[in-house]
C-alpha cells in the first residue's frame, strides 16, 4: 500500500491528525493495535483547553461536544476545610470544557467514517523502516499476513509503550523523567457531581480531586501510595476517605454510589527529545507524559497535532518545509512549559513522603498566597486554560 502519511496509533492524537490532514486532501492510513470497541472503551480524563476545542471544530468533530460539553469558567482549590475559586474567564477571558475522552474519540471516529478514512485495527508487529531516508515505510502483521505501507512521512501517535520512540537511535534520543512516589486511585460512578466545577483538594491525609464526565457521571480521585493494592479499597472505604479530604460542606452534599470503574494510576513526568528524526514525528504520549494534576495530557497531544498538521499542510499545499524542520523545537517549547505547570501543581497539592515540617509550612504559605493574590491566580489560570500555540 501507498499513502502520504502513515499514522501509528488510533487514539485521539492519531485520529485527530488523520482527520485534519484528510480535510486538506492529504492521504493517511492509521494503524491501531486494538479493536475499535477496545479503543472506545478506554476511560480517560476530559478537561479540554480552549485550543483543543477549536482544533476539534476545525477537524469537523466538535458538534456534539458543543451541545453536550460542560463549559467551566473556573475551578476550586480546597485547603483543609475551606475552598477558594480561580475564575478563568475573569482572569483570562477564556474557559475549559469538560468532555470525556471516550466521547471525543467516538466523535473523531464518526467524522473519520464520513470521509472514508483508512483505519486498520488489530495490527501487530509494527515496525518503522528507513525513517532517516527519503523513502520510509511501515510493516505490520494483520490477520496473520505481513504487509507494508510505503509513505512520505510517519507520525508516531502510539503512546509511551509504542514502537515509534524506540525507533529513534539511542545515540540521538534523550529522555528526561521524574517518577512520583504515589498514584491516583480513581473511581467512576453514575452519580451527579458534587460541584459545578472541579475541586482540587490539598489535605494532610493526601490530595483529592472531585471531577466529572457529564451531569450524571462523576469521577473522583485520591492520592495513595504507589504500591497500594486496589483490592483493599472497597467503594465504602473510598467514599469515607474522600469525605475526610474535602471541605465539610462539600462532603455533606456528596452523593455516593456503586463504582463503575476503579483503578490506580502512577504519576510521572517524562519528555523525549527530539520529537522528529528524519521523516518520523512523535506526537502525544509517545514523546511526553505529564502527571494528571494540571489536565495537560490530552491537550499536549492536541498541540503536537496542531503543529504537525500545519507543518504537513505547508509541505504538501505550500511546498514549504519550515514547519517540518522546526516541528520538534516548536512542540518541545510548549511541552516543557506544560511539564513545568503539571509538576508545580503536583508539588503544590500533594503530600510527599520526604516532606519536612518546613516543606509543609512552605506549601501552606504558597496556597495562602494563591488564595490572596490576583497575580498568582492569573498565572495558574493562564496555564490551566492553555498557553497559546
Amino acid at each position: 500500500m501507498r499513502t502520504q502519511v502513515a499514522i501509528i496509533g488510533g487514539g485521539p492524537a492519531g485520529l485527530l491528525l488523520s482527520q485534519l490532514l484528510a480535510r486538506q486532501g492529504i492521504d493517511t492510513i492509521v494503524l491501531e493495535r486494538k479493536s475499535r470497541d477496545y479503543v472506545l472503551a478506554r476511560i480517560r480524563a476530559g478537561v479540554l483547553e480552549a485550543g483543543t476545542v477549536d482544533l476539534l471544530h476545525a477537524a469537523g468533530a466538535g458538534e456534539r461536544m458543543k451541545r453536550e460539553g460542560m463549559v467551566h469558567n473556573g475551578t476550586y482549590i480546597a485547603v483543609a476545610n475551606r475552598r477558594f475559586r480561580i475564575d478563568f474567564r475573569q482572569l483570562t477571558g477564556s474557559t475549559v470544557t469538560v468532555y470525556g475522552q471516550t466521547e471525543l474519540t467516538r466523535d473523531l471516529y464518526l467524522a473519520h467514517d464520513q470521509l472514508d478514512g483508512q483505519i486498520l485495527h488489530e495490527v501487530e508487529g509494527v515496525r518503522i523502516h528507513d525513517a532517516d531516508t527519503a523513502a520510509p515505510s511501515v510493516s505490520y502483521v494483520c490477520a496473520g499476513r505481513e504487509q507494508r505501507i510505503y509513505c512520505d512521512y510517519v507520525a508516531g501517535c502510539d503512546g509511551y509503550h509504542g514502537v515509534s520512540r524506540n525507533t529513534i537511535p539511542a545515540s540521538v534520543l534523550r529522555e528526561f523523567e521524574r517518577v512520583y512516589p504515589f498514584g491516583w486511585l480513581g473511581l467512576l460512578s453514575a452519580t451527579p457531581p458534587v460541584s459545578d466545577e472541579l475541586i482540587y483538594a490539598s489535605h494532610a491525609r493526601g490530595f483529592a480531586l472531585c471531577s466529572m464526565r457529564n451531569p450524571g457521571l462523576s469521577r473522583y480521585y485520591l492520592q495513595v501510595p504507589l504500591l497500594d493494592e486496589l483490592e483493599r479499597w472497597s467503594d465504602d472505604a473510598f467514599w469515607d476517605e474522600l469525605r475526610h479530604r474535602i471541605p465539610q460542606d462539600v462532603a455533606e452534599s456528596l452523593i455516593t454510589g456503586k463504582s463503575i470503574e476503579k483503578s490506580i494510576v502512577p504519576l510521572r513526568s517524562f519528555v523525549a527529545e527530539p520529537m522528529r528524526w528524519g521523516r518520523l514525528f512523535l506526537c502525544g504520549d509517545a514523546a511526553h507524559i505529564v502527571p494528571p494534576t494540571g489536565a495537560k495530557g490530552l491537550n499536549l497531544a492536541a498541540s503536537d497535532v496542531y503543529y504537525l498538521s500545519r507543518a504537513l499542510q505547508q509541505h504538501y499545499v505550500d511546498r514549504d518545509d519550515h514547519g517540518i524542520e522546526s516541528y520538534s523545537a516548536t512542540a518541545l517549547s510548549r511541552v516543557w512549559k506544560a511539564e513545568r505547570f503539571s509538576w508545580a501543581m503536583t508539588r503544590l497539592l500533594h503530600r510527599f513522603p520526604e516532606q519536612t515540617e518546613f516543606d509543609l509550612r512552605m506549601q501552606l504559605a504558597e496556597l495562602e498566597y494563591l488564595e490572596s493574590s490576583t497575580a498568582a491566580q492569573t498565572t495558574l489560570a493562564e496555564n490551566y486554560i492553555g498557553l497559546p500555540y
